[in-house]
């Protein structure tokens, strides 16, 4: 969010809903400030329930002060009080809903009103009961939330009672304070879990469908009452008393630590703990769902606790070695892979079915690859263990031996690491990285040098360094411990670790060895108190805190910095605000170091250098599964359609060390061409990585057009070095939080925009154009009769027909029933009439049509029956299956309107007529003839014989003789020249061509580019035949298609030149059905056509910026190779979005 200088923070509607939002939030729930007039009782109302709670449990207070009841005693009455409290409160809130009668009323639109308004009858009326007390939406929340209320007010009597404080503190005006402002605290979490809840500033989950965010603040004000029970049943524990001390000042504060978002939903603090318990305590890695994360917290838990119970040091060793490299393993991919493996072989009538699904990444290969390794390594650990596993660590133990080995390991692989990125140690230009990525011909040829060394480096990550880690554990002395926690929580931790996380595995390894070698002689706890798993267990927590640390400073400091420099960003209050960071740097940095501590985000309130701690979550930063929250837009094909090749490039990026070290947390952020995506690293472990790949839909803003330029910016003065080879050496973009990594080949589709002005509305290019769609119409009618026939024979082979094809010893006569329209007389026009041309007045999106005066209006159309296929001009109710048919609403120039259809007449009945007599003298013409129902367009007979005049004979003959008939087994020599020379069948060929001719307007003049680009839309100019013709969705589509193909063939004539001789025809028409598709972006079959990556794609549209609306573009999008530039993004945990 950029802010100008006079921007304020802060405008009138929203300081409105601040200021009675706030108030809800602090104080748990009651409404004190309403944007409407209410009656006080209402404020009083909510008054007495907030303080009920101190009352009851001032009752039993008040009855121990006085040596009446005993502390315990007296809490339980304050209990039972509130509970009973509790009860009449929700069924008195039952009762009003069940007593209220629904009353219809007219709706009053007011759209400055974000609540809605209540009208009170009375101060315990049933809306007052319903607006103070919402209630619960189930059963056992009412019972269960009553009952936790009435332990809570009890616990929080013992918690605050006078005599406690004052043993704690022996000061009567601290003793005063913490009673009166936790009693607060107390009556703040009753309100929100009884009365309503408030609207939490932490929020994990969009929706609470359980009720759960009602249990927050009661969770909380438990934990520490929880750590005073401890404390009063414990003797002598001085650091336990410290502890409740210290939460005993800070539980006043918890209602303000609950408004500023600090700490954290339920949801989101069990799935973080259990994620920091899995990670850092466990060996494991997050997961990237919920439930993946909760199966595999509860399989290492239980490893790590049976390893516990095992009698031998050998079966320690080998039980977690074992279970630490199959926990490593992406299991739910092999389970997958098993159960389809199962499938395949029981159920083989299911073959078809089997095979038709996805291909699993598990295979065979991948199977007997693990068993090697695993054995490898059991046998490895085992006899380290058992013959050389006694020794004390020294100088020239094997320990030691091992541990330089590591050192060794560990510079090689970061040293080839390193040689993999654009930049080395992300300073200096890395001299053997390919020097231009703007061929990418030239840019694999030289990377394939960085490759070799790459795999160089996969081999020793992934098959020399675990074993060598293996051997380092095995050795260690205090594996001989049996039956210890530290043991069996540390070397659980450290055998996972091994496979999970090789490379920080090996970086832990390295620094305990080396601190151990350090102090060797020294009687340090480090050596004393702590066994190697222990250690390497904080080595890791230490070195991930540390990174958090100084990413944490790292954005901290570009606040501070941009704030002043960026001009959007400076406001008056700046210069203080730095001023104040300066002066409270130790506060400022001990904030900085809690988030740090905790993993969770460092959020600067308003964007301005004022930091405040987030509350923790787990790294994916969001509840629901990947992909459940995706928008969908007209970018989203595109997106899809790359995906499955970014994700090879990801894998090979990840297995060189491309993309740096990776750990699941870490962002990536690509760049191509006008488009952004995503890259989260989501879990990771042995030679796998699950990623989140979302594509950025960049509206066109200044603000968003000034990043975009910015990332261009970095990526450009990285990866285009050879322009720049003299002055840009060094990374000159070494504060930002991007640093590019490398250049990944994508397979995706590349936009390119032509404006058509010059062919569009050049008149030899139109008057060419009906030309060229006649010939276009003959192809695309010929080949789908023949492809049709090929089907046929088809069918006939699977059916076993033994009778021949077709006979050959006698024609065969057509006859068919069509339906009958009044006569077509000569004056009626069977296409549209004369449109003017298009000049400067004129406009080229107008729908209005200019038509003819001279045409008469009165030939009767029926409508045309609904079809399942879509029909352009035609309105479609029904909705496409899934999700990826989506598209985004079109643009209303690109609709179809169909104007002035004459109403059809109910009272007549449609006679009937037979087809005149067709004979064929070649059988084998059936192969080629045009169906029945495609012959019965309303055709005057002038146009018919127009038709035969302009009809391109020698055109047609050459289409049918580039046919083959290959699925033919017994077909005569000359059947093409028969073929040819049957008049039947040309005749057939001219009513159909003339059918589809005329309904574009094409066959007085020459057509004007406003009916061209309304053609090809599909905004189909109404006449006689539109309605004969929407009634074969089938023959419109292919028209169409063939509209289509003539534009693109008339754009390539114009842009390309002029076609020489039929042959070259065929060969663009050839390319056109094989290649391309022509159609609209809006189109089902575009999508289709980008995800099943057609090589070329074109379409038609104009450029909505220009005043008059004339400028018409053909957009072309070409699928290959291209180079996607990749940065890394520094702030792994920062802020979370």
């Amino acid at each position: 969010m950029r802010m100008g200088p006079d921007v304020p923070l802060l405008n009138d509607y929203k300081q409105e809903f601040f200021l009675k939002r706030f108030p809800q939030t602090v104080l748990g729930g009651p409404r004190f400030k309403l944007g409407y007039c209410a009656p006080p009782y209402i404020y009083v109302n909510q008054i007495i329930l907030f303080l009920t709670p101190w009352v009851l449990g001032g009752v039993g207070t008040l009855l121990y002060q006085l040596g009446i009841m005993k502390d315990y005693y007296a809490a339980a009455l304050s209990g039972g009080l509130m509970l009973v409290t509790a009860l009449i409160l929700q069924m008195t809130n039952l009762y009003a809903r069940r007593k209220t009668v629904t009353v219809e009323r007219m709706p009053i639109q007011n759209t400055l009103r974000d609540e809605d308004e209540y009208e009170f009858s009375g101060c315990v009326g049933s809306e007052t009961v319903k607006f103070i007390i919402p209630g619960k939406k189930y059963i056992v929340n009412t019972i269960f939330h009553s009952f936790l209320a009435g332990v809570m007010c009890g616990l929080g009597t013992w918690y605050l009672l006078p005599n406690r404080i004052t043993l704690l503190y022996s000061n009567i005006g601290g003793t005063i304070v913490i009673f009166v402002f936790g009693w607060v605290t107390v009556c703040i979490g009753e309100y929100s879990l009884i009365i309503n809840t408030a609207t939490e500033t932490a929020a994990f989950q969009a929706l609470d469908t359980y009720e759960i965010t009602a249990l927050m603040r009661p969770f909380y004000i438990f934990v520490f009452i929880a750590v005073d029970l401890a404390h009063r049943f414990t003797v002598n524990i001085p650091f336990l008393e410290q502890t409740n001390q210290i939460l005993h000042i800070i539980f006043p504060f918890l209602p303000f630590l609950w408004a500023l978002g600090i700490l954290p939903p339920l949801d989101a603090l069990f799935l973080w703990g259990m994620e920091q318990v899995l990670e850092f305590g466990l060996g494991g890695s997050p997961m990237s769902s919920n439930r993946r994360l909760l199966v595999m917290f509860l399989i290492s838990a239980g490893t790590a606790i049976a390893s516990y119970f095992i009698p031998s040091t050998l079966g320690i060793v080998v039980f977690m070695n074992g279970f630490g490299f199959m926990l490593s393993l992406n299991l739910s991919e092999i389970g997958l892979a098993f159960k389809h493996t199962m499938m395949s072989h029981l159920a083989s009538s299911k073959s078809k079915n089997i095979s038709s699904a996805p291909r699993r990444q598990f295979g065979w290969r991948e199977f007997f690859f693990y068993m090697t390794v695993l054995t490898l390594a059991l046998i490895e650990a085992s006899l380290l263990h058992h013959f050389a596993g006694f020794s004390v660590f020294s100088k020239a133990s094997p320990q030691a031996i091992v541990s330089y080995i590591l050192i060794i390991l560990l510079i090689v692989m970061w040293i080839l690491r390193e040689f993999q990125g654009v930049y080395l140690f992300g300073i200096f230009r890395n001299p053997f990285y390919p020097k231009d990525i703007r061929t990418v011909t030239v840019f694999m040829e030289t990377q394939r040098r960085l490759m070799k060394v790459g795999v160089v480096r996969r081999i020793l990550l992934t098959l020399v360094s675990p074993f060598a880690m293996i051997a380092f554990l095995s050795l260690d002395k205090s594996l001989q411990s049996l039956h210890s926690v530290s043991i069996c929580i540390g070397f659980t931790r450290a055998f996972r670790m091994v496979w999970q996380n090789t490379e920080n595995a090996l970086l832990e390894m390295v620094i305990v060895s080396i601190v151990q070698m350090l102090l060797f002689n020294t009687d340090v706890w480090w050596n004393t108190s702590l066994d190697t798993g222990i250690r390497l267990l904080l080595a890791g927590l230490i070195w991930d805190r540390l990174l958090q640390l100084i990413s944490k400073l790292q954005f901290a400091a570009a606040v501070l910095v941009t704030s002043w420099t960026e001009k959007k960003q400076r406001r008056k209050s700046t210069a203080t605000l730095i001023t104040l960071n300066i002066a409270f740097f130790p506060i400022v940095l001990g904030f900085i170091a809690v988030s740090a501590l905790l993993s969770s985000p460092l959020l600067p309130l308003f964007t301005l250098p004022i930091f405040l701690v987030g509350f923790p979550r787990p790294i994916r930063s969001w509840p629901g599964p990947v992909g459940a929250t995706a928008c969908v837009c007209s970018d989203t094909m595109y997106y899809q359609q790359m995906v499955p090749s970014l994700a090879a490039a990801l894998r090979s990026a990840l297995a060189a060390g491309s993309l740096g070290l990776s750990l699941p947390g870490s962002h990536y952020l690509c760049r191509f061409q006008d488009r952004l995506l995503w890259v989260l690293i989501l879990e990771r472990g042995f030679t796998y990585c699950c990623v989140n790949i979302k594509g950025l839909e960049l509206l066109e803003t200044s603000c968003h057009t000034a990043e975009a330029h910015r990332v261009d910016d970095v990526f450009e003065m990285a990866f285009e070095y050879q322009e720049h080879a003299d002055t840009h050496s060094l990374n000159h973009h070494l504060g930002n939080i991007l640093t590019p990594c490398a250049a990944l080949p994508v397979r995706l589709y590349s936009d390119a925009r032509n404006v058509l002005s010059g062919i569009i509305d050049s008149h030899e290019n139109l008057k060419q154009l009906k030309d060229d769609f006649i010939k276009v119409l003959i192809w695309m009618l010929v080949q789908y009769c023949y492809k049709k026939s090929k089907m046929c024979e088809k069918l006939d082979k699977t059916a076993k027909n033994k009778e021949g094809p077709f006979p050959l010893t006698q024609p065969k006569a057509f006859k068919g029933v069509v339906e009958k329209t009044r006569p077509i007389k000569e004056e009626d026009s069977f296409s549209v009439g004369t449109i003017e041309g298009w000049t400067d007045d004129s406009d080229l999106f107008d729908l209005e049509l200019s038509i003819t005066k001279g045409r008469k209006e009165t030939a009767p159309l029926e409508t045309a029956p609904r079809t399942l296929l879509s029909v352009p001009g035609s309105v479609e109710t029904q909705s496409t299956l899934g999700a990826l048919q989506e598209t985004a609403p079109a643009d209303k120039l690109y609709r179809a309107v169909v104007l002035g259809l004459p109403a059809a007449d109910k009272g007549k009945q449609q006679e009937a007529e037979s087809l005149p007599l067709v004979e064929f003298n070649c059988s084998y013409s059936e192969l080629l003839s045009i169906p029945e129902e495609w012959r019965t367009a309303p055709i005057p007979a002038s146009k018919l014989n127009e038709m035969r005049q302009r009809f391109p004979e020698d055109w047609y003959h050459f289409v049918l003789r580039q046919l083959d008939f290959f699925h033919l087994k017994e077909k005569p020599s000359n059947l093409l020249e028969e073929i040819t020379k049957e008049k039947a069948l040309k005749e057939l060929y001219v009513r159909g061509v003339l059918s589809c001719f005329g309904l574009f307007g094409l066959d007085r003049t020459v057509p004007a580019p406003n009916h061209v680009f309304r053609a090809y839309t599909g905004g189909i100019p109404c006449s006689i035949g539109l309605d004969w013709l929407t009634g074969k969705p089938e023959l419109f589509q292919l028209a169409l298609k063939a509209f289509r193909y003539t534009f693109k063939l008339m754009v390539d004539k114009g842009s390309l030149g002029p076609v020489e001789n039929f042959k070259e025809l065929i060969n663009y028409l050839e390319e056109y059905e094989n290649d391309w598709y022509i159609g609209l972006v809006s189109d089902i079959e575009w999508q289709q056509a980008v995800l099943q990556e057609k090589p070329y794609l074109f379409s038609l549209g104009h450029d909505p910026n220009m005043v008059r609306g004339k400028m018409v573009t053909g957009n072309i999008n070409v699928l290959f190779p291209l180079l996607v530039c990749l940065a890394f993004k520094t702030l792994q945990r920062t802020l979370h979005s």
